[in-house]
């Protein structure tokens, strides 16, 4: 019987604080420019977490599907590996998190929409974010598969997750935004990077070529240094160019942490050695988009 426990494991609530990482930088951004509106920042963090969920359903789905997670998986087993739902339980739980994502993203252009352009871009918007957390795993040709998830990471909870978020309420677009997207971006890729390090050598067993695979252990740790770095200046450059007091530049202070990650990552070999940092740099990317988030507007 498949119990509420096991929908709760299989939904992986240890993703949502990351999910909402570039909405909180985005809703930062409104506040910092004057246009906050709590009823459109609810349902931004509300459709977030649940296309967070659909992901993660679609990615278990999937991988068991293509057989990617067996016994010799270095991350937690989750239900449907365990034998503790069925597909097709799994199956219908990704459309009704379709189903969830779509209403409460209805919901939400209905609050912010101006006029019929914000609702054309966002709708696709919309449908192009319930496509990429299905097809991450599932199809005949997932992207994930073929070394495409940091790419579409960045996209996803990077650019449209912080600007979507922050044109949602001020109605404008601001290139100054870009910065703080790109760095919620690499942030989030981080975490993904982490992910297929500790699974590298399964992964190239089950045929899922993730970018790890492609570049070697060796440069993908390299690739992760250039991620943290790049993140790390982004911010900084948006505080240059739009700030104007020293204490907007507050969230350095997690930096050396950022920096000390780093120097963990390539201190110990993938595989079990990486479990722990999987989390760490979850929360270290929250962490610096909360900092960040409250250096801007801290008044």
């Amino acid at each position: 019987m498949t119990t509420f426990k096991t929908w709760l494991e299989t939904s992986r609530p240890k993703t949502l604080p990351l999910a909402a990482a570039s909405i909180i930088t985005g809703c930062a951004l409104a506040a910092w420019a004057g246009q906050f509106r709590w009823s459109v920042a609810f349902f931004c963090f509300l459709t977030t977490f649940f296309l967070q969920i659909l992901s993660n359903f679609a990615n278990d789905y999937g991988d068991f599907q293509k057989g990617s997670d067996t016994a010799e998986r270095v991350g937690p087993l989750r239900g449907i590996q365990k034998g503790q739902m069925s597909a097709t339980q799994l199956k219908k739980g990704i459309w009704v998190m379709i189903g969830l994502s779509f209403v409460s993203g209805a919901v939400l252009l209905w609050l912010a929409y101006q006029t019929p352009w914000d609702i054309a871009v966002f709708f696709t918007l919309g449908i192009l974010s319930i496509i990429a957390a299905i097809t991450y795993t599932v199809g005949r040709k997932p992207y994930g598969y073929l070394g495409l998830g940091d790419v579409s990471v960045v996209i996803f909870f990077g650019f449209v997750g912080v600007c979507g978020t922050f044109y949602l309420q001020s109605h404008y677009f601001s290139w100054a935004t870009l910065l703080p997207a790109l760095g919620a971006g690499l942030l989030a890729a981080a975490v993904l990077n982490i992910n297929n390090l500790r699974d590298v050598v399964q992964d190239e067993k089950a045929g899922k070529t993730t970018l790890v695979v492609r570049l070697g252990v060796s440069w993908a740790n390299r690739y992760h240094d250039a991620l943290l770095i790049g993140a790390m200046l982004s911010f900084i450059a948006f505080a240059l160019l739009a700030c104007n007091h020293w204490y907007n530049f507050s969230f350095i202070v997690v930096y050396p942490f950022l920096i000390k990650h780093l120097h963990s990552v390539h201190s110990v070999r993938q595989g079990e050695g990486l479990r722990p940092m999987l989390g760490q740099m979850a929360m270290l990317a929250l962490l610096t988009n909360a900092l960040f988030s409250f250096s801007i507007i801290w008044a």
